[in-house]
């Protein structure tokens, strides 16, 4: 209003804006100067609520907000408020989207959720290629691009001389850039590289900082086998890069992952992703023993140490075979996972919003 500026729709992000969909929909209806600006709601990860006493409404003026059925007495909760009163809601994927209105996923909001089922969509986040690019990448040691991927073993090299590993073109290289935590599947991880030692001559790269007790756990696997991995316990943006680069394959055994950006870029830089099929992973990585032929990477289903195992076994036998390896690579690398394809997106949902928020006037 001070701007003299009327938008036709405010795009809030997670609970931290949730009071923005709320008071348009209570306060913001009795004044003519917002009645017609509609909310698109964007949830970036459910587990993330904003739950605080009510006595904040009391500071926002807002006493008048109604307590939600998914609330705790005496608290209200942003992620909530924000669902309940946007004229639309987007998750950062479609089988995110899906999976928050079943009680396992729905961290207790499913039940508003499925009221608003309706209004509720996926729109996968988008990758900035051109800061995500090994043809321009000065981070790397050799850059190369879809049509010349023999570059790739330059930067394989350089990876497994910076992390004091054998130089071995032929030894499958199995990288990692994680947070270290629950969520990312680093319970699964011990049994899995245990396997993967004793039954593969594949070695392993970890970048990555979190939970205390996967630091340790990191470092007690690193001390059992030296000559097969490195955990690099630390943020290191550079390093992050080269991984992508340098490494044969990139696992990501998410138990939740709403969008997910490491399997985006991995796929960019022609180091095939080995997935739970869960959230964003599910929509951008096709399993190539299902759709021979059309496949991006490998996936698997069952949060368990045995299902990571068989799709990581899968993935190095396909190793084995070059030609077919290749192009696996350059499909995940010809992948459109740019902001053109969501902004458009984007834009339909913008319109949708204003159309529900005049048909409820």
């Amino acid at each position: 209003r001070v701007l003299d500026w009327q938008p036709d729709v405010i795009h809030a992000n997670d609970w931290h804006t949730g009071i923005v969909p709320t008071w348009l929909d209570t306060e913001g209806r009795e004044e003519p100067f917002y009645q017609e600006m509609a909310a698109l709601f964007t949830i970036h990860n459910l587990a993330y609520q904003g739950v605080s006493g009510r006595l904040i409404l009391t500071f926002a003026r807002m006493e008048y907000v109604k307590h939600l059925a998914v609330e705790q007495p005496g608290t209200v909760n942003w992620m909530a408020q924000g669902i309940a009163h946007a004229d639309l809601i987007n998750t950062v994927s479609r089988r995110y989207a899906q999976e928050i209105l079943t009680p396992e996923m729905g961290m207790g909001l499913d039940p508003l959720l499925n009221e608003r089922k309706e209004h509720l969509f996926g729109v996968l986040n988008g990758l900035d290629y051109e800061r995500w690019n090994p043809a321009t990448d000065a981070a790397i040691a050799h850059r190369f691009d879809v049509d010349h991927l023999d570059g790739r073993l330059i930067n394989k090299t350089a990876l497994q001389q910076q992390a004091r590993l054998a130089v071995r073109p032929d030894a499958p290289l199995v990288g990692m850039v994680s947070r270290l935590d629950k969520v990312k599947g680093m319970e699964l991880l011990e049994p899995v590289l245990e396997w993967l030692f004793s039954e593969s001559e594949a070695q392993f790269i970890l970048l990555g900082t979190g939970e205390p007790e996967y630091h340790e756990m990191f470092e007690r696997l690193q001390a059992r086998y030296p000559s097969r991995m490195r955990a690099f316990l630390k943020f290191d943006a550079v390093l992050a890069r080269r991984i992508y680069a340098g490494a044969d394959l990139f696992l990501m055994p998410s138990a939740i992952e709403p969008c997910g950006l490491g399997q985006m870029i991995a796929m960019r830089y022609g180091c095939v992703p080995v997935v739970r099929a869960v959230g964003g992973l599910a929509d951008t990585v096709t399993d190539d023993t299902l759709r021979q032929g059309r496949g991006t990477g490998f996936s698997f289903d069952d949060f368990s140490a045995v299902a990571c195992q068989d799709a990581l076994r899968r993935a190095l036998e396909t190793y084995r075979q070059p030609e077919r390896w290749r192009r696996i690579q350059q499909r995940g690398m010809r992948m459109d996972f740019s902001w053109d394809a969501s902004a458009r997106e984007y834009v339909e949902l913008y319109r949708k919003a204003v159309a529900e928020r005049r048909r409820k006037r």
